[in-house]
């Protein structure tokens, strides 16, 4: 069984086509899966529906909390992209290391339909979390990157290496 731990960012937000807002109602998750045609054993479980900017050292011990207490070694955590590097560097530090656990998220809401790399991403994250040894990793863009060798590069809106 994969476990999917839901923390919110920019994937699952909705757009308010009045107000030009974004905003959080429900994850997309189960409709990505469906669409997608998964027949993958998936436990989703939300946790929180934050933007990424506003996630705390508290929410951080909850998302770490869960994974420890995960009855699978496989994990992934969606997560807005802006702080998903500070959440690995948390879930490094706390040593889980049985668990293999892919971050992932989007930089277009998947709301936003065919232009949102969301679909891509939790693709690739699945696939990524049944083949990689364990520890602690980024999946966007179709790559994935270790904890500690990964930025966001806010110019370009891509994931890189470090080094």
């Amino acid at each position: 069984m994969i476990q999917v731990f839901v923390t919110g960012g920019t994937f699952d937000k909705d757009y308010n086509y009045i107000t030009g807002k974004l905003y959080f109602k429900d994850s997309h998750l189960k409709t990505m899966f469906e669409r997608g045609r998964s027949t993958l054993d998936i436990d989703v479980k939300t946790l929180m529906m934050l933007d990424s900017l506003e996630m705390s050292s508290s929410d951080r011990e909850i998302i770490t909390h869960s994974c420890r207490n995960a009855k699978t070694d496989q994990i992934v955590i969606t997560h807005g992209t802006d702080t998903m590097v500070d959440t690995a560097r948390v879930l490094a530090d706390a040593k889980l290391s049985d668990k293999t656990i892919i971050i992932t998220g989007a930089m277009i809401p998947y709301a936003f339909g065919s232009s949102s790399d969301g679909f891509f991403n939790l693709g690739s994250a699945l696939a990524f979390v049944q083949t990689l040894s364990p520890g602690v990793y980024i999946g966007m863009n179709g790559r994935y990157f270790d904890w500690n060798n990964v930025k966001k590069n806010t110019k370009t809106g891509y994931f890189e290496t470090l080094y």
